[in-house]
């Protein structure tokens, strides 16, 4: 069963929550930091980089002195404030006539140790080191990480209870015109009923995040250690996430692009493939996979339908069945040679937020040679992957919308 605790969070005021948020730190480069960072963005403390010129490198430890700077200094100008007391927080999300409500809370580190938050993705050390160094350097979670749970009616009710009220937040992102909203749950009555309904369900599963959630577990076990007389209740025992009912959310397709074809000709590579697929040209409109275990590729101009002929695929196997593994193993494997998908420089990953036209946009530009697009995975996929103690191959999902950064940060001392 999940441990949660209630937060003071660090948040603006209402009437800048709209310029102090931010996109994630990880959905842009730095040139697309500096561009979209007005003088009160969060971009500021993510990606302290932007602030010098020529742009420092995001790794150098003049951009992390100044990320503490900033974050700060965003303080002194009451830019952000923290809570007087602490809280649950709802958050709501809305795109494309969608919307899902979550609770924003603190995670309990040792729960992600022990396996009751669940993951399906490898995470890579480089990366992990990367966020434990902006988590101790800031001693707070400056970004949420995104974790489903199974949906619970009375949690529905207290959420809902909020949501008729009026938002702390309601702003629409210029960025990408999603709508964001934000409530506070401030009565003890319903702080201390969440936490009790919370500690009666099984399992969080990270939906986004795998990196911060185990940079967030290293730095807990980091001060653990460095605490003689640790108890297991300090506020570094717990990070910030937020948490959606799973009936709510809905993954997008996450597609691939490559930069060679093996050495083989066009017509060769199309001929390879009819090996394991049933091969169909489209033409030159976009085609999109219409069901599992269809493909969508695009190659020299034109669009092709894939579909997997029956005894390519395993239906019984939580993996196998994955439309990622049915692509990886007879395209990118078996003809192509592309070897580790997680460090092969002839592989790109673009979600599917950016639509099927980024695909032939990277193809037709030379830069890559072909583009395939998958079938997105669906939670019932990924919580059984997750339960099984499986792992999904990389990038097999891509969760929309992005949670917004700076509208709540959790401080990790008291």
């Amino acid at each position: 069963m999940v441990k949660v605790k209630p937060f003071a969070a660090i948040r603006p005021p209402r009437e800048i929550a709209k310029e102090v948020s931010a996109r994630p730190y990880d959905v842009m480069n730095s040139s697309e930091a500096r561009s979209e960072a007005g003088e009160k963005s969060l971009l500021h403390i993510t990606r302290p980089e932007i602030d010098f010129t020529p742009m420092a490198g995001e790794h150098e430890q003049r951009s992390y002195d100044k990320a503490v700077a900033n974050f700060k200094l965003w303080q002194e100008k009451g830019w952000l404030t923290q809570d007087a007391k602490e809280c649950y927080y709802v958050y709501a999300q809305s795109m494309e006539g969608r919307t899902q409500y979550g609770i924003i809370l603190c995670a309990n580190t040792e729960d992600y140790l022990n396996g009751t938050i669940k993951k399906h993705e490898l995470t890579r050390k480089e990366k992990e080191d990367d966020r434990m160094v902006h988590v101790r350097i800031q001693n707070a979670n400056i970004e949420p990480v995104f974790f489903a749970y199974p949906d619970n009616e009375e949690l529905d009710a207290i959420m809902f209870r909020y949501i008729a009220k009026v938002p702390e937040y309601d702003f629409i992102a210029d960025e990408d015109g999603f709508g964001h909203k934000l409530w506070v749950i401030d009565n003890d009555e319903d702080i201390a009923r969440i936490t009790r309904i919370f500690a009666g369900i099984p399992a969080f599963y990270v939906a986004d995040g795998h990196h911060r959630t185990a940079a967030a577990a290293r730095v807990g076990a980091e001060k653990k250690a460095a605490n003689p007389l640790h108890t297991g209740e300090e506020e570094y025992n717990f990070f910030m996430a937020v948490c959606f009912p799973d009936n709510q959310l809905k993954i997008i397709d996450y597609n691939r692009v490559v930069r060679d074809l093996n050495s083989l000709s066009e017509a060769d590579f199309l001929k390879a493939l009819e090996n394991d697929f049933i091969v169909k040209e489209m033409g030159e409109s976009i085609y999109k996979p219409c069901a599992l275990h269809n493909f969508s590729m695009y190659l020299a101009g034109k669009w092709y339908s894939l579909t997997a002929k029956p005894g390519t695929y395993d239906d019984s196997d939580p993996i196998g069945v994955l439309d990622v593994t049915v692509c990886s193993n007879l395209i990118f494997d078996k003809i192509l040679n592309l070897g580790d998908l997680r460090t092969s420089q002839r592989i790109d990953f673009v979600g599917g937020i950016r639509g099927l036209g980024e695909l032939k946009k990277r193809v037709d530009s030379g830069e890559m040679a072909a583009a395939f697009a998958l079938y997105p995975v669906s939670m019932d996929q990924l919580i059984a992957i997750a339960d099984s103690g499986n792992i999904m191959p990389p990038k097999t999902t891509w969760f929309e919308p992005k949670l917004r950064s700076g509208l709540a940060i959790h401080k990790l001392e008291r």
